[in-house]
């Protein structure tokens, strides 16, 4: 029985992510173009804007010297999410803070900005000393 687990284990692991039948580390951005959704294949057409164009050149000198675990911070939220930037650290900013992504293969055709959320859920607690008339009563019976 141990065996068996060990040895699914160790396969579910050593299994690729393939891309619509492809390798996504080697596909080039034109290749990936031509696979990927509308709406992306309309954003990387149409050219990217200065500050994406230096998120990218930043993506590829992380990568070329290795440094996965640092986070590239950018305020780039409309950045299709590319094969060459799988593997990086991206801290992108949510409005208040850099929010960051480690980027998997599994997030190819999605923006930076959807896994950076903007807003916060409510949260309600009870009420606190002073916020009403009727919650006067609650803090003297805490005492």
């Amino acid at each position: 029985m141990f065996l068996i687990y060990k040895f699914y284990k160790i396969k579910k692991v050593m299994a690729d992510f393939k891309y619509r039948g492809r390798d996504p580390e080697s596909l080039t951005i034109e290749e990936f173009t031509k696979l990927t959704i509308s709406r992306i294949r309309r954003t990387i057409l149409r050219g990217f804007t200065h500050p994406q164009i230096k998120l990218l050149e930043k993506c590829r000198k992380y990568k070329e010297k290795g440094w996965f675990d640092k986070m590239i911070k950018t305020h780039c939220r409309d950045m299709p999410i590319l094969p060459e930037m799988i593997g990086l650290t991206i801290g992108v900013y949510n409005g208040k803070e850099f929010v960051p992504v480690k980027i998997k293969p599994e997030m190819l055709d999605h923006y930076l900005g959807e896994f950076s959320p903007t807003r916060k859920p409510v949260q309600h607690g009870g009420p606190g000393i002073g916020a009403s008339r009727s919650s006067k009563g609650q803090a003297r019976a805490k005492k």
